[in-house]
């Protein structure tokens, strides 16, 4: 996802955008199984602060992750205004709790750019792009690092 030399210019990655706060983050598309309207995760003894609980999908223990805790922002609020995105990274499905789905759109990878580095470095930790769509700056999420990750972590 950066840009790189070795990428055809030609090759496009479509990403769904959603808001946290008032800043906009996206994923790769092809990491997103569905979304669903907001549903309140059964919490778990001694789960890190950003693992809201766990629900149940259709038979399945998923855990949910409040997004902007994991960021390092205030908690979402957790109503009917929010949706969990669930997400799924090699064998691992998780939920991602954040206030609204904005968008899909499609750009060229040669539009992603490396997040510059930072004292904290916090950024680029989970952030692995920037891109600007219509004069919006928009956050390339990192889904392997934002992500709990083991099951262990998560539950």
């Amino acid at each position: 996802m950066t840009n790189d030399s070795a990428q055809n210019p030609s090759d496009e990655i479509e990403l769904l955008s959603f808001r946290l706060g008032e800043e906009e983050y996206s994923l790769d598309i092809m990491s997103v199984r569905e979304i669903r309207g907001w549903t309140r995760a059964t919490p778990l003894p001694h789960a890190p602060d950003h693992v809201r609980g766990v629900i149940n999908l259709r038979g399945t223990v998923l855990p949910v992750v409040d997004l902007s805790v994991r960021l390092g922002m205030p908690p979402v609020a957790g109503d009917a205004r929010n949706v969990i995105i669930v997400v799924q990274t090699g064998a691992q499905t998780a939920g991602l709790l954040v206030d609204a789905v904005s968008d899909i759109f499609a750009l060229p990878c040669s539009e992603l750019q490396i997040p510059p580095e930072l004292s904290a470095d916090v950024a680029r930790r989970y952030v692995s792009a920037l891109t600007i769509v219509e004069g919006r700056m928009i956050k390339v999420l990192d889904l392997a690092t934002v992500l709990p990750e083991n099951s262990a972590e998560a539950a």
